[in-house]
């Protein structure tokens, strides 16, 4: 039996399952062909505590669906530097770890591409896909 992977997750990836009726931790894990430690920075999970208290009904919701997934994974606690934005300390973590991350955010899957870590995402709103080679953990 293989250990588990780690595997980061992002907020906005969190929120497949209430958007799209996909059960993204089972096909990650079938994805990866084996059990997953999903992950979520203690600054992703304020983001989300923050968003579940927007003035906006549905932006709080999808928050509050999101936080739901969350519990399943483990909170690992890591500080931002001075500045720091949340994508920039989910791109350092991955590096440090050396691990995958599922998100759907443009911008955070080019920096992961771009440093050749695995990014798993959301394609044509209907499967989780993954771009690049995960290494041994």
């Amino acid at each position: 039996m293989r250990l588990p992977i780690k595997v980061i997750f992002d907020s906005n990836f969190l929120a497949i399952p209430g958007e799209f009726r996909i059960d993204i931790f089972e096909e990650v894990e079938k994805l990866l062909d084996t059990r997953i430690d999903g992950i979520i920075l203690s600054p992703v999970l304020d983001e989300l505590e923050k968003m579940s208290r927007s003035k906006s009904v549905k932006k709080a919701k999808m928050a509050m669906l999101a936080l739901d997934f969350a519990k399943k994974l483990r909170n690992v606690r890591v500080t931002l530097e001075q500045n720091e934005e949340v994508d920039n300390l989910i791109l350092r973590t991955a590096k440090e770890m050396r691990c995958p991350v599922a998100t759907n955010d443009k911008k955070l899957k080019r920096k992961l591409r771009d440093i050749k870590l695995p990014v798993i995402y959301l394609r044509q709103r209907s499967r989780i896909v993954i771009e690049g080679v995960i290494e041994c953990q």
